[in-house]
């Protein structure tokens, strides 16, 4: 068992966070288990804070480094517009709720519409101008 607070149990009708199986697993990283609903609601204000790409390529970095959890941030392949037209997701994983994997990626999307700024750096990280 875990030695720190551990995220609760969701309730099994609406979530596929396999949480259960991972604690039952005495091989498995249970770090994802740390973000209970305090420290979810914790980091969900820090990322509507974030004010520069560099600051949201951190969080990407802590984000895997801490909980193992992956979010990858990047333009769609059509022709992009809005921030709506960024796909912005957490690769799933055992322990991460389904409400997590929504919650995250909305408060991505608030940080880039209240700093497009943000979104143009990553626009011209992926080659906005076409290698002008």
């Amino acid at each position: 068992m875990a030695d720190f607070e551990i995220r609760r149990q969701c309730p099994p009708q609406l979530c596929d966070c396999a949480r259960e199986p991972l604690l039952q697993d005495a091989q498995a990283d249970l770090a994802i288990l740390r973000l209970n609903l305090t420290q979810e609601k914790h980091l969900l204000a820090h990322i509507e804070t974030i004010s520069t790409l560099e600051g949201l390529r951190k969080l990407e970095r802590n984000l895997q480094k801490n909980l193992g959890v992956v979010l990858r941030i990047a333009p769609a392949s059509g022709e992009v517009r809005t921030v709506r037209g960024f796909q912005i997701q957490l690769l799933e994983q055992p322990g991460l709720c389904r409400k997590t994997r929504a919650a995250i990626p909305a408060a991505v999307r608030r940080c880039l519409v209240a700093h497009p700024e943000i979104a143009f750096a990553i626009l011209n990280e992926n080659d906005l101008l076409g290698g002008l």
